[in-house]
């Protein structure tokens, strides 16, 4: 998952980048979208956000509004750690014991994270909008080239499942 909608960069409120928080909007938002999420979606066994103010009130929305489990700071998805590294850090994170897992970040590292793990190379232009999120499958240990894109749910997809029955979370056996 992206962050939700935050606030623009301004060194005057908030010089250091990592606070800077989400808007009221963005979170109010997210919240109304996060119960879609949590309708399409398998819930996940862990939560890892960035620890950045907008990326961790995103994943405590998750928890909150969608049920997800508590969320745990994971200092490799800061936005300026090298996608490389991030990787190492969830191949050595997830092992072979693949659950559900999700991530909240920042772009341009979830951006290339995503490109990294379905292609083998970062800079395939894969777009995540903010609030949206992106499901990728793996069949044995996390790494690159080796996932396969389940769904890419933006949140204009998100906020129009409001309009229609409740969707039945599709398990990795019947896919």
């Amino acid at each position: 998952m992206r962050h939700a909608i935050a606030y623009g960069r301004d060194h005057e409120r908030w010089p250091d980048d990592s606070k800077r928080p989400l808007t009221p909007e963005g979170e109010e938002g997210f919240r109304g979208i996060s119960w879609e999420l949590a309708k399409a979606a398998l819930p996940p066994l862990r939560l890892f956000s960035s620890p950045y103010e907008r990326a961790w009130r995103t994943a405590e929305v998750l928890r909150e509004a969608a049920g997800w489990p508590e969320p745990e700071y994971m200092p490799a998805l800061e936005p300026d750690v090298p996608t490389e590294k991030m990787a190492l850090v969830l191949e050595d994170l997830l092992g072979d014991e693949l659950g559900p897992t999700a991530l909240v970040g920042h772009r341009p590292n979830l951006h290339e994270l995503a490109s990294l793990f379905l292609t083998g190379d970062k800079g395939v232009g894969i777009a995540i909008k903010k609030g949206g999120a992106l499901c990728i499958r793996f069949d044995g240990r996390p790494k690159p080239g080796a996932g396969a894109l389940r769904w890419l749910l933006t949140p204009k997809i998100l906020r129009s499942l409001t309009n229609h029955p409740p969707a039945r979370a599709v398990t990795p056996t019947e896919i």
